[in-house]
Order: structure tokens, then sequence, then C-alpha cells
């Protein structure tokens, strides 16, 4: 046979006291996630933008970059083509009309292939 006293049966049930407590406490916890998930969804949705922004900026510049190598590439070789004698002396013959003494020029007259 058990007994029970009289104030276990009163603390076991709960009282109007303690569930309205509880339901407090479960609104401001809802509540705090709520914000937190709301502020978390702006933070990534912010940061998604400024991402793809960055990718688009540094996919120009790196289309750029790539674009002044190439350019930086023909200069050096066009430079060390300059060093060449041989190389001056035809640049001088085809752009100046510049000849060495004693060389008679022939110029071959333009088909129609090459006027098209």
């Amino acid at each position: 046979m058990r007994v029970v006293s009289g104030n276990a049966n009163k603390n076991s049930r709960p009282t109007a006291g303690r569930i309205s407590g509880a339901r407090r406490r479960f609104r401001l916890w809802l509540a705090f996630v709520v914000v937190f998930t709301g502020w978390a969804a702006y933070t990534f949705f912010s940061q998604a933008g400024q991402i793809s922004s960055n990718s688009r900026e540094l996919s120009q510049k790196m289309n750029s970059k790539a674009k002044s190598e190439q350019d930086l590439k023909r200069l050096e070789f066009e430079i060390e083509r300059l060093k060449d004698p041989e190389y001056i002396t035809q640049m001088a013959m085809k752009k100046y009309g510049l000849y060495k003494q004693g060389e008679v020029p022939v110029h071959v007259p333009a088909t129609e292939d090459e006027n098209r």
C-alpha cells in the first residue's frame, strides 16, 4: 500500500501559473528563433549578392589582365625583332621605300583577288 501525501499530489498537477509561464517561455524562444532566422536569411541573401557582384568584377579583371599579358608578350616579341638588323632593313624597305645603294626595287602589280 502506498501512501500519498497531500503535498505530492498538489505538486504533481500543473497549475495555471506554471502553464502560462511555460507558454511565455515557449513564445519568447519562438520569437528569438524567428528573429535569428530572419537575420540569417537577410545576411545570406545580402552576401550572395555581393559575391555575385564581386565574381563578375573579378571575371572582367581577369579578362583584362589576360589581354594585357598578351599585349605585353606581343610587344616584347616586337622589341626582340627590332634588335635584329635584318628585320629593321625589311621594315625600312616595306614601310618607307628605302633600299640599299645599287638595289633595284621590284614592284608586283596587285591582282584582282588581292584587291577584294
